[in-house]
């Protein structure tokens, strides 16, 4: 009996080791489990609420945690967790604003309605296809490749507008015209059309500094170019991975643009061009405090104005619209957003930015040192600061946007040309198809 006893008194100590071990490796992997875990809950509530889509298992990265993440409800909220129980994130949906992460239901007032009528890609026809560019439409969606190849290319919708017409367009089975996609860093770009109408109608300007109250050191030099060129000089590291900054602050931080705020300068402003979503959320929350729009602030500044009612920007908790990384739209509106830009600024016969915007925007500086060569104010050039082209194939004039995923947006001002084109595909972010869709469109229509 006595050894009995002994006996389970070892056991339960080993039992109590073991639940101190698991709890102790728990708070310390805690961080990088709520990473995940925001991933699927903000995921699966936006797949679901903002693009009217039943799968949202299907836009979940490879990584061995989705094995064990569980997704529940639909958006109020959405709550992501580790077998149901641990390290729960939750997103809340808000008609107009999309989900936000959050403990709580956040509190960020009405969204502005967007009237329809205002872009003219909405409800117009396409052209009909020649032979030649649908073919070319059919080799961006892999048509020629094996059924895997074709699903790893995963495009899901492709948009091309010729000399501001609509002329061609396909989507992939379970997307349709109306299915907001996102586009993840492409947002970066709409973010700098953003700023180009408050610049225009002198709310902010280019070499405004002093730009957070807290910034009592040499940060205080930091402009709202510097911002949008990514050469704010903030310490970054933009590696989608778990437990990284950019990741902290997408799934782990409410306050997203008070979260870069508080990185340290490491390395003097407009020196060095390190590319972060950070900046760009940064200046987000700086635009959002100057105007008093808080998450309202792309529906009334830009969105409305353009007509894009599928367009959601997506805000933090705090309302800061996360304009790095979550713009939803139609690829019908989100070529508009690239007629826009190649039309320099004007719309249904307004001029929204500054006489000479995109030609800053598509001015490269001359940096000491850049980990992306070619990008001016948060657009890309194909023209490298070498002089050299990015796609000799693509005339000198080409710009674009691009995001994670495969996300691209390239516009050709010499041609009239347009190209969007969505999809998921997160092993090949540059994949050639989107270059060779973009001159197979100039040679068939000529």
């Amino acid at each position: 009996m006595r050894i009995l006893r002994r006996t389970v008194a070892v056991v339960a100590v080993l039992v109590l080791i073991l639940i101190a071990a698991f709890a102790g490796v728990y708070l310390w992997q805690q961080p990088i489990l709520l990473t995940g875990t925001g991933y699927a809950a903000h995921n699966a509530c936006a797949v679901t609420e903002v693009a009217g889509r039943d799968d949202p298992e299907s836009d979940l990265p490879s990584n061995p945690l989705v094995t064990y993440l569980q997704v529940d409800g639909s958006g109020d909220p959405t709550a992501g967790s580790l077998f149901g129980a641990l390290a729960k994130q939750k997103a809340w949906y808000t008609e107009g604003f999309g989900c936000t992460l959050a403990d709580a239901r956040p509190e960020l007032g009405a969204a502005s309605v967007i009237e329809p009528g205002g872009n003219p890609f909405t409800d117009g026809p396409t052209s009909r296809l020649s032979d030649d560019l649908r073919a070319a439409l059919g080799r961006a969606f892999g048509d020629d490749l094996p059924e895997a190849d074709a699903a790893a290319l995963g495009t899901r919708g492709v948009v091309i507008v010729k000399d501001g017409e609509l002329v061609a367009e396909r989507y992939a089975d379970g997307f349709d015209a109306d299915t907001p996609q996102l586009g993840w860093s492409m947002s970066k770009s709409v973010a700098n059309l953003l700023t180009g109408v408050l610049v225009d109608q002198g709310v902010v300007a280019l070499d405004d500094d002093g730009l957070r109250p807290e910034w009592t050191d040499e940060r205080a030099d930091i402009t709202i170019e510097h911002l949008l060129r990514q050469t704010s000089g903030l310490e970054w590291d933009e590696t989608y991975d778990l437990g990284t900054p950019i990741t902290r602050m997408l799934y782990l931080e409410p306050d997203m643009g008070a979260f870069v705020a508080g990185q340290p300068l490491v390395h003097e402003p407009g020196t060095v061009q390190l590319y972060s979503s950070g900046n760009t959320n940064l200046l987000c929350s700086v635009l959002a405090e100057r105007t008093g729009l808080g998450a309202d602030l792309p529906r009334q500044v830009l969105l409305g104005p353009l007509g894009l009612t599928s367009a959601v920007f997506e805000p933090d908790a705090a309302g800061t619209p996360v304009c790095s990384s979550y713009l939803w739209a139609t690829p019908r509106d989100w070529a508009a957003i690239g007629q826009f830009a190649m039309q320099n600024g004007e719309w249904n016969g307004e001029q929204l930015l500054p006489a000479d915007w995109m030609l800053q925007s598509l001015t490269v500086d001359d940096v000491e040192e850049t980990d992306d060569p070619g990008n001016g104010m948060s657009w890309r050039v194909n023209t490298l600061p070498g002089g050299e082209p990015r796609w000799p194939e693509l005339p000198e004039d080409t710009f674009y946007a691009s995001g994670h995923d495969g996300q691209k947006m390239l516009i050709v001002p010499s041609e009239g040309l347009v190209v969007v084109r969505l999809g998921f595909t997160p092993d090949a972010d540059d994949d050639p198809s989107v270059v060779a869709l973009v001159e197979e469109a100039i040679t068939a229509l000529g």
